[in-house]
């Protein structure tokens, strides 16, 4: 008996130790890091980790030079761009992107990679997989302890991808479509309301039973500027009925329900059809 309990004192000990063991945490070696900025309309969103010198020579020494480098420790550092972007000559698409470098003593290649998951560098390189390389001078930089990457210089058109470490920093320039995406907005707000808007609006007053004149107004319109489909025609019909006007009602109804004939929408030749058998009796 007194063997038993030993033994199960000596078990609910080890349990004990192991359960305590595994709720220690200890600083990892190279910190993760995430960061979003915003440059002009565009998202850039950078994961990467952060190894330190810890008193080693980093360049030409454990970062290689002209040989394919991590850019960073552990996964592959990751860049992702809301919209499509400009690096170099190239246009990139938006998406994520792991960063690779090839640092060299008088520059650097640095290179977008459509692959992510790397842990390191891919196992099998594939050019077809580059999205962008530019050729970089790097710059003489302070001490950095700490493999930094940055978002900088940031302007409505633009920034640097800046890869600092040890004395050294490479800045990569990025052209966002800032400019683009805003003449666009401006020149379809001051176009005015779409089809598709005056759709929308004259469907919500129906339904919202607010001013059918003002909805049936708005939904001419919508039909005037080519949208015309049988669900767009129903809705009008409707609004015509709610106002009394049987007679254009179903006049819009049979638009409709030939279309849906055409579109093969069984469900709206029903409907179109009861609609135009109950209108025609008022």
């Amino acid at each position: 008996m007194k063997n038993l309990l030993s033994v199960l004192f000596s078990g609910v000990f080890i349990l004990f130790v192991s359960t305590v063991s595994a709720q220690i945490k200890t600083p990892a070696a190279s910190p993760s890091a995430k960061f979003q900025t915003t440059v002009g309309l565009t998202d850039i969103t950078v994961e990467y980790s952060r190894p330190s010198k810890n008193g080693r020579k980093i360049y030409g020494d454990l970062v290689p030079f002209d040989a394919l480098w991590r850019t960073g420790a552990n996964k592959n550092t990751m860049i992702t761009f809301s919209d499509d972007v400009v690096i170099g000559s190239a246009e990139v698409k938006k998406g994520s992107y792991a960063i690779f470098t090839k640092p060299g003593k008088t520059s650097w290649e640095v290179y977008f990679y459509a692959d992510t998951e790397n842990w390191g560098t891919p196992e099998k390189w594939d050019d077809t997989k580059v999205a962008a390389k530019v050729m970089v001078t790097p710059q003489t930089y302070s001490n950095t302890e700490t493999f930094t990457i940055g978002i900088n210089n940031v302007a409505n058109d633009g920034c640097q991808l800046e890869i600092v470490w040890d004395n050294v920093s490479v800045p990569v320039k990025i052209a966002v479509p800032t400019d683009k995406k805003v003449s666009a907005a401006i020149t379809q707000v001051m176009a005015g309301p779409t089809a598709g808007d005056y759709y929308n609006a004259a469907r919500y007053y129906r339904e919202a039973k607010k001013d059918l004149n003002q909805a049936l107004t708005w939904m001419n319109k919508s039909v005037e500027m080519g949208n015309d489909q049988f669900w767009v025609l129903r809705q009008k019909s409707l609004i015509e009925a709610d106002l009394g006007n049987y007679k254009a009602a179903v006049a819009t109804a049979n638009q409709s329900l030939a279309k849906a004939k055409e579109a093969g929408n069984n469900d709206y030749v029903k409907m179109n059809m009861d609609s135009i058998a109950a209108w025609s009796k008022k």
